[in-house]
């Protein structure tokens, strides 16, 4: 198993938001990591949302976000018939990793004042 990772530089605009994008990738998202700026960083309350660039697939969407956090997502599954995938009885969601087929993580900043700087890593593997 190959696990790589991506460092993400974020700056914000003069109108306290800003988008920015991974280099192309393949394999499953492992984690992203938001790391605050040690100096001249995001105002307190940022709001981000994560997806594929593609494919628009959510990876992560987060609001009002005041330190470094570190998320594993996974999404939903579903049979071939697209229902939903669940646990026997209890009726909850089976997850799994995300994948990304020669694609972009795409990273949308709102409310993150005028700017401000911040980064995100995102660790990918083939396996």
């Amino acid at each position: 198993m190959t696990v790589r990772t991506h460092v993400i530089d974020a700056p914000s605009t003069s109108g306290q938001v800003g988008t920015h994008y991974s280099p192309w990738l393949s394999g499953f998202i492992e984690s992203v990591e938001y790391v605050k700026a040690g100096s001249n960083p995001y105002t307190d309350g940022v709001d981000f949302t994560i997806t594929s660039d593609v494919t628009g697939e959510n990876i992560w969407t987060d609001t009002n976000v005041n330190a470094s956090e570190t998320v594993r997502p996974r999404a939903a599954t579903c049979s071939t018939a697209g229902v939903a995938s669940l646990y026997a009885g209890s009726g909850t969601a089976v997850n799994d990793r995300i994948a990304l087929g020669r694609d972009r993580v795409k990273i949308v900043l709102a409310q993150a004042g005028a700017s401000k700087n911040g980064s995100f890593r995102i660790t990918v593997s083939d396996e």
